[in-house]
Order: C-alpha cells, then sequence, then structure tokens
C-alpha cells in the first residue's frame, strides 16, 4: 500500500536534508508533496535552487502519514514561523501521526512550538549544546514512538532509510538501497 509525505520547505532550508528524504521515499513508493512556504522556487542554505510540488497552503486539508521537516537556516526558522504549517503539524502529531526533523527542525520548529515534551531525540550537535537538560542523544537516528529525528545533512540518508523502515518494512529499506547501491552495512543501519 503506497503511503504518502509531506516535505515541507522555505527559502534556506537545507538541500540534501530536503531532497534525500524525497529521493528515498519515491523510490520506496512513496508519494511524497514537497510544499513551499512563499513561493514554488525555493534557494536552499547552500544557494542551490529548488523547485516545489506546491505551495504549502494547498496542501494542509490533506492527510499524509508522515510530516517531514528539514533543517538548514534560515530555513528551519521560516517553518517555525508559518502559522498555518504549525497548526497542521499539532494537528498531525495530536491524531498520532508520524512527524519526523532532522538537524536544526526538531529545536527550531519542534521544540520551539512545545512538541517534544517528555519525548527522546537528537538533532544537530551544535543545538544540543543550547537545550540544557533534555532528552537529546547521540545517535544518528532516533524514534521516539512516531517521533523521528536525525542529526544533519550527514545523517540524511539513515534518516530516510528509517523512514522506510517505519512506513514499510526492512525488506523495504534493502530493495531502496540495493537500487542506490547502497551498502547497508557501512551505512550503520542494520
Amino acid at each position: 500500500m503506497n503511503k504518502s509525505a509531506l516535505v515541507p520547505i522555505a527559502d534556506g532550508s537545507e538541500e540534501l536534508e530536503s531532497i534525500a528524504v524525497v529521493d528515498i521515499l519515491r523510490r520506496a513508493g512513496t508519494t511524497v508533496t514537497l510544499a513551499s512556504v512563499g513561493s514554488l522556487q525555493v534557494t536552499g542554505s547552500k544557494g542551490i535552487q529548488i523547485g516545489a510540488d506546491r505551495l504549502i497552503g494547498e496542501c494542509l486539508g490533506e492527510i499524509f502519514d508522515v510530516v517531514v521537516l528539514p533543517g538548514g537556516m534560515p530555513g528551519a526558522g521560516h517553518l517555525r514561523d508559518c502559522g498555518p504549517l504549525i497548526d497542521y503539524i499539532r494537528r498531525h502529531n495530536d491524531e498520532g501521526r508520524l512527524l519526523a526533523a532532522i538537524c536544526a527542525a526538531p529545536v527550531v520548529i519542534l521544540h520551539h512550538h512545545n512538541l517534544l515534551k517528555g519525548r527522546n531525540f537528537t538533532c544537530h550537535p551544535f543545538l544540543t549544546q543550547l537545550l540544557g537538560a533534555t532528552k537529546t542523544a547521540d545517535s544518528p537516528v532516533v524514534v521516539d514512538g512516531k517521533l523521528i529525528t536525525s542529526r544533519g545533512a550527514g545523517t540524511a540518508l539513515q534518516f530516510s532509510l528509517k523512514l522506510v523502515e517505519i512506513l514499510y518494512d526492512k525488506q523495504k529499506v534493502r530493495d531502496v538501497a540495493a537500487g542506490m547501491a547502497l551498502p547497508l552495512s557501512q551505512m550503520m543501519y542494520l
């Protein structure tokens, strides 16, 4: 059964974190909507142009199996400040659906809006210093119930493959990895 994912982006979103998850989820057969805040053409944090599928306001009436929040600055800040998106994320979370965030997004978006209380998570190592006594972990990917978090661009493939495992199964992960000529043993994944 095909799953669906919403990947919101904005000017300043981290390119690798945004595109790796879209690519890998689509390879797994997921219907992925790359939706932007602002305009369809986004300039990532490293200056790379990304074309979104839709504007965020066009898809917030839909139900997605997972919402995946990329990091990058100032992109994560733009997502944090998008009221309709935050309202959607709150409903999505309250309904017990999967929520995923990488790099700056767990702190800049989820922590800022009190969506991490009592949950284990990880984020970019620089941001863990700003949090003090919270439940951050050093793992590349952390799963706490329906929350999946990861550290940054360097863990984007592991993060994306973990989403495939949770949405589908380990066999789907192996199939996707094989199609990418990606040795899972070197990914510290399985």
